[in-house]
C-alpha cells in the first residue's frame, strides 16, 4: 500500500479572543468568525481546507478503484412504491446513475408512462432537487416544492398533470412543509414563515411558521391566513385534509419533542373557528382517519410503546386524556403520516421512507428538527377516548386504513412485522415479509383492496411487491439487479450491555466465513436521538465495504424510538450520556469478541449521528482507529442560535438552563477536545449550502481539532459545495463523497484493496 510520505500541513485558522459566561463559567470561542459562512475569510478557509483534505485523498491509489467500483454499483433501475391518486398512478424511477430520479405517471399499471416531472433539467449539475409534492384528490393538478443546492427553504408551484405544463402559481418561503388540497381542486394547504433577509436566510433562526390556505390562480399575496399564534414563535403548524374531505387536522409541533398538539377546522362550514381538541403537550397524537365526527389517533398517551385510540369530537367529556376512558364509538377512517428516516450514508431510495415502522405515501403533514419531521399529533385532550389497539409488546410505528381495516407496522427488535386489524380493535393477522428486515408502503385509499410495499435488509435492496388484501397474497412488482451476490454475506443480530447494564440490539453484516481475529475493518454506524429508528436497509455503498472485507454493523442506541418513547427518552437532556456509553460499549463489544480491534475500527454517524462521533471519539480517543464525522451538532452551546436549532432543546436541553448547562457543556464535542491528544484519524464532512446543521459546527470542530491534535494521524474536513444536510444531494456528489470516505479508512485502517 502507497505510503503518504508528506507531513500534513493544515492551514492557519485566525483565533480571536471571545470569551462568553454561562453560568458562571467562562467559555472561550476563538473560532466564532466562522459562524458566517458567506465572508470572503471563511470562503478562503474553506478552500484551504479543501485543497489540504483533497490533496491528501488524491493521492490515495484505492480511491479511483473504489468509486469505479461504486459507479458500477449505482448503475441499476431503481424504482419508487407507485401509488395512485384519482384515476392515475404515480411513482419514481432512476435509470441508475440520474443526479435526481424522475416522477412518471401512467393511466394503468400496464399503461405507457409519461415524464410528469424530471429534476435533473432543472439544473446542470442536479442541485436542484424534489422537496415534497401533493396529488388534488382527482389526481389533476401536482403541487410540488424545489428545494436548491440541498437547502431546506422550498420554492412551491403547480404543475397540470395532463400537459405537464406549470400553471402561474409560485409559492416563497416554504420550509418544513408539505401539501394537501382541499376536495374541490380550488386550491391546498401549506405553511410558511415569514420572508427572510436573503443575506442570512442560511443562518438566522426560524420562528413564527404561519398555516395558509392557497387557491389556484391567485398571486401568494392573496393567500388566506388560517391559523398563527404571534404569542407562540416555537408553534409550527401541519393541515392535513381528511380523507372524506371534510376536516382540516392542524398538528401543532414544538421543536422535535414528539408531543404535539391536535386542532381541527370544519371544511363544510368555510367560516368555522379552528377547534383545539388536544391542547396540551403531553403525549403524541397522530392523525389515523375519521368517520363522521370520530377521530381515530395513534398515541404513546399512558402507553409508551404505542396504541390506537379513537375520539368523538361531538362528546368531549373531559378537559385531559390522561383520565377515564368513554364507552367506544364505531371508529373508522385513515390520515396521513409523516415518516422521514434520518439522512445518512449510502443510495438515494426512492420508496417511502421506512421510518417508524413505514406507512402511508401521503405527503408529510409537517416536519420541524433534525433529520426528523414530526409526525401528525401528539398533546392533551378536550374529551374522553376509547382504546381501539392496546399497547403490544412491540412498538407500533405507522398505521393506514385498507380494505376498512387497520394496517399497522410494528417493530420488534429493530425490524418490521405488519399486522391487520379490524376497526373494532380485533386481530386479523400478520403480513408474512420476505425476511428480517424493514417494509414499508401500504399506501392508498380506505376502501382500496390493491396495495403496494417494500422491503429490504442488508443484503437485500428494495424490493417492491404488489399485495392483495383479501387474499393476503404478496408478488414481486419491480425486484432491482445489483451486480453483487447477496448469498455471499450475512447479516446476525446480536444484544450487548450497556454501560448501566441495558441491553442494547446491535445489526452486523460481513462475507460468510468470517474469521474473528481480531483483524477485521469495522465500520460501526449510529444515531440515537429524536426517536429515530435504525432498522435494517440496503445500500450498495455498504457493498464496496463489505467486498473489502469489512464489517458493517448499526447499532440501536438509546434516544432512537426502536423502543417506544421510553427508550427514547432515555437517551435525551440530562440522560444524553447513554447515547455514547451505548456506542462506545457496542465498539468496546466487537473488540471483546475478536471482531476487530481500535486501530482497525471506524466510527461514523450524521448529524445527531456526527454529534455521537464527535463525543464518542473525545471521550474515547484510543479506541478508535478512525472517525467520521458527518454533519455534525459539535458546538453544543450554540446549536439553538442557528436557523430551526432552537427546536432541538426539547432533544438536548438548553445551555441558557444551568443543570442542563452543565450536561450538555459536559460532551459538547467542541467543548471536550484536549490539547496534546492522539484523536483517530478524522474526516469530517459538511456541506456550505447546510441550513438544518449550519456548517459552522464542522468549521470550529475542525479548527480545534487541528489545533489540539498531538498524533500523527490526519485530521481533515471536506466541505461539498452548492450541498445541504444531505436531502435531494445529486447522485455524481454521493458518490464522490462516498469514494473518499472509504478512500479514507482504506488507507487509514490499513485495508488491502
Amino acid at each position: 500500500m502507497a505510503k503518504f510520505d508528506r507531513p500534513l500541513s493544515y492551514p492557519t485558522t485566525r483565533k480571536i479572543d471571545q470569551t462568553d459566561d454561562y453560568h458562571g463559567v467562562p467559555v472561550s470561542d476563538p473560532y466564532r468568525w466562522l459562524e458566517n459562512p458567506d465572508s470572503e475569510e471563511t470562503q478562503a478557509w474553506v478552500e484551504a481546507q479543501n485543497a489540504v483534505t483533497f490533496g491528501y485523498l488524491q493521492e490515495i491509489p484505492a480511491r479511483e478503484k473504489i468509486k469505479q467500483r461504486l459507479t458500477q454499483l449505482w448503475n441499476y433501475e431503481r424504482y419508487g412504491i407507485p401509488f395512485k391518486e384519482g384515476d392515475r398512478y404515480f411513482y419514481y424511477k432512476n435509470d441508475g446513475l440520474q443526479n435526481q430520479s424522475i416522477l412518471y405517471t401512467l393511466t394503468s399499471l400496464d399503461g405507457e408512462p409519461q415524464v410528469l416531472i424530471d429534476p435533473n433539467t432543472l439544473s446542470e449539475d442536479g442541485t436542484v432537487a424534489l422537496g415534497g409534492m401533493a396529488l388534488s384528490e382527482d389526481g389533476k393538478f401536482m403541487a410540488y416544492g424545489l428545494s436548491t443546492s440541498g437547502s431546506d427553504w422550498q420554492d412551491w408551484k403547480v404543475r397540470d398533470v395532463e400537459t405537464g405544463a406549470d400553471l402561474s402559481d409560485h409559492l416563497k418561503w416554504l420550509k418544513f412543509s408539505g401539501a394537501s388540497w382541499t376536495h374541490d381542486g380550488q386550491g391546498f394547504f401549506y405553511s410558511r414563515y415569514d420572508e427572510p433577509n436573503e443575506k442570512s436566510k442560511h443562518e438566522d433562526v426560524n420562528y413564527y411558521q404561519k398555516l395558509f390556505y392557497h387557491r389556484l390562480g391567485t398571486p401568494q399575496s392573496e393567500d388566506v391566513l388560517i391559523y398563527d399564534r404571534p404569542d407562540q414563535k416555537e408553534w409550527g403548524f401541519s393541515g392535513g385534509v381528511t380523507e372524506d374531505g371534510k376536516y382540516l387536522i392542524i398538528s401543532v409541533w414544538r421543536g422535535t419533542d414528539p408531543q404535539n398538539l391536535i386542532f381541527y377546522k370544519d371544511l363544510t362550514a368555510p367560516e368555522s373557528a379552528v377547534v383545539e381538541l388536544i391542547n396540551e403537550f403531553e403525549a403524541e397524537y397522530n392523525f389515523i382517519d375519521n368517520d363522521g365526527s370520530v377521530f381515530w389517533f395513534q398515541t404513546d398517551l399512558n402507553a409508551p410503546l404505542g396504541r390506537v385510540i379513537a375520539i368523538d369530537i361531538n362528546n368531549p367529556p373531559a378537559p385531559s386524556l390522561a383520565g377515564d376512558e368513554t364507552p367506544p364509538s364505531p371508529p373508522l377512517g385513515k390520515g396521513e403520516i409523516d415518516l422521514s428516516p434520518p439522512l445518512g450514508k449510502g443510495e438515494i431510495d426512492l420508496s417511502p421512507p421506512l421510518g417508524k415502522g413505514g406507512i402511508d405515501l401521503s405527503p408529510p403533514l409537517g416536519k420541524g428538527g433534525i433529520d426528523l419531521s414530526p409526525p401528525l399529533g401528539k398533546g392533551g385532550i378536550q374529551g374522553g377516548f376509547t382504546e381501539i389497539i392496546p399497547e403490544a409488546a412491540e412498538t407500533l410505528g405507522a398505521i393506514g386504513i385498507l380494505n376498512n381495516q387497520f394496517v399497522t407496522s410494528y417493530l420488534k427488535d429493530a425490524y418490521t412485522q405488519i399486522k391487520v386489524f379490524n376497526l373494532d380493535g380485533s386481530f386479523v393477522r400478520q403480513i408474512a415479509l420476505p425476511g428480517i428486515g424493514s417494509a414499508g408502503g401500504f399506501g392508498g385509499k380506505r376502501h382500496e383492496t390493491e396495495t403496494f410495499y417494500a422491503y429490504t435488509s442488508f443484503t437485500t435492496p428494495n424490493t417492491i411487491y404488489s399485495y392483495n388484501m383479501l387474499t393476503d397474497e404478496s408478488k414481486i412488482y419491480r425486484q432491482p439487479k445489483v451486480d453483487f451476490n447477496p448469498d455471499d454475506y450475512e447479516t446476525k443480530q446480536v444484544f450487548y450491555p450497556s454501560k448501566d447494564g441495558t441491553e442494547v440490539p446491535m445489526f452486523i453484516t460481513h462475507k460468510k466465513g468470517l474469521q474473528l481475529d481480531g483483524n477485521n475493518p469495522t465500520y460501526l454506524y449510529g444515531y440515537g436521538g429524536f426517536s429515530i429508528s435504525l432498522t435494517p436497509s440496503f445500500s450498495v455503498s455498504r457493498v464496496v465495504w463489505l467486498e473489502m472485507g469489512g464489517v458493517y454493523v448499526t447499532a440501536c442506541l438509546r434516544g432512537g424510538g426502536e423502543y417506544g418513547e421510553s427508550w427514547h427518552q432515555a437517551g435525551t437532556k440530562l440522560n444524553k450520556q447513554n447515547v455514547f456509553d451505548d456506542f462506545i460499549s457496542a465498539a468496546e463489544w466487537l473488540i471483546a469478541n475478536k471482531y476487530t480491534q481500535p486501530a482497525k475500527l471506524a466510527i461514523a454517524g450524521g448529524s445527531n449521528g456526527g454529534l455521537l462521533v464527535g463525543a464518542c471519539m473525545t471521550q474515547r480517543p484510543e479506541l478508535f482507529g478512525a472517525a467520521l464525522p458527518a454533519v455534525g451538532v459539535l458546538d453544543m452551546l450554540r446549536f439553538h442560535k442557528f436557523t430551526i436549532g432552537w427546536a432541538w432543546t426539547s432533544e438536548y436541553g438548553s445551555p441558557e438552563n444551568a443543570e442542563e448547562f452543565a450536561t450538555i457543556y459536559g460532551y459538547s464535542p467542541l467543548h471536550n477536545l484536549k490539547p496534546g491528544t492522539a484523536y483517530p484519524a478524522t474526516m469530517i464532512t459538511t456541506a456550505d449550502h447546510d441550513d438544518r446543521v449550519v456548517p459552522a459546527h464542522s468549521f470550529k470542530f475542525a479548527s480545534a481539532l487541528q489545533e489540539m491534535h498531538g498524533g500523527e494521524k490526519p485530521v481533515l474536513i471536506r466541505i461539498e459545495t452548492k450541498a445541504g444536510h444531505g436531502a435531494g444531494k445529486p447522485t455524481a456528489k454521493v458518490i464522490e463523497e462516498l469514494a473518499d470516505e472509504w478512500a479514507f479508512l482504506v488507507r487509514e485502517l490499513s485495508i488491502n484493496a
